[in-house]
């Protein structure tokens, strides 16, 4: 059931959109099911690649920031690099040197003896709620939009939010906040969240379903 507080052209909107996610329903149900079979099935690497590719994509490109990602998997970078091999990698990202430090600093805390242990360390949490908040507290460069996107890109999550720009810009359209925010207190992203929540709850989309929805209406496609 769509919000009282709808106007006509918002519902008309609403209508599009869920008329959009019929439409890649599949597509979007594989990309959800693909995060979840890397927690279940993959590597703690795949791990990794999925944090670091959470860390580099604030203020940048998706794509180039995953190939970046790659590159340090494949010439052992990310291991045993410097930071400044690390940040001779990441010349598509912004504030390269700033994130190169960050890596560094996630690959000493999930490490123990040359190996990752991220799944370990992600298994002592019972709920996605309290993992979001031990990576917000733990990992250098790591936000609620971030922690909340390495959680769902590893099947961990389904009713988190990822608020970055594009999806408060859309949020904004569909009359669910009344204005984008500038910066995002924690107050502010969980009230934000519980918003998104309720509107998806309305529209009859999955949150999780509905962050790609919402993407791909802004960018034709679905990535990660």
């Amino acid at each position: 059931m769509i919000s009282m507080r709808s106007t006509r052209k918002e519902a008309a909107s609403v209508e599009e959109l869920q008329k959009l996610h019929r439409s890649i329903a599949r597509e979007v149900t594989a990309r959800l099911q693909s995060f979840k079979r890397i927690w279940e099935e993959g590597s703690d690497e795949d791990l990794f690649a999925e944090l670091l590719f959470c860390l580099l994509t604030p203020q940048c490109s998706p794509r180039p920031c995953w190939h970046a990602v790659m590159a340090l998997r494949e010439k052992g970078v990310w291991l045993e690099g410097s930071t400044q091999k690390i940040s001779a990698e990441l010349a598509v990202a912004r504030f390269r040197h700033k994130k190169a430090v960050y890596i560094v600093e996630a690959r000493r805390l999930f490490t123990r003896n040359n190996s990752f242990i991220i799944r370990e360390t992600l298994q002592q949490f019972s709920d996605q709620h309290e993992a979001r908040e031990w990576l917000v507290a733990y990992v250098k460069g790591m936000g609620y939009k971030e922690a909340s996107h390495f959680l769902r890109n590893i099947g961990m999550a389904d009713s988190l939010a990822i608020l970055d720009r594009h999806i408060l810009r859309n949020l904004h359209a569909f009359g669910v906040i009344d204005a984008i925010p500038g910066t995002m207190s924690k107050g502010r992203y969980l009230e934000v969240e519980q918003r998104m929540q309720r509107f998806a709850e309305e529209v009859g989309i999955p949150i999780n379903a509905l962050d790609l929805v919402l993407w791909y209406r802004e960018k034709d496609e679905i990535f990660k």
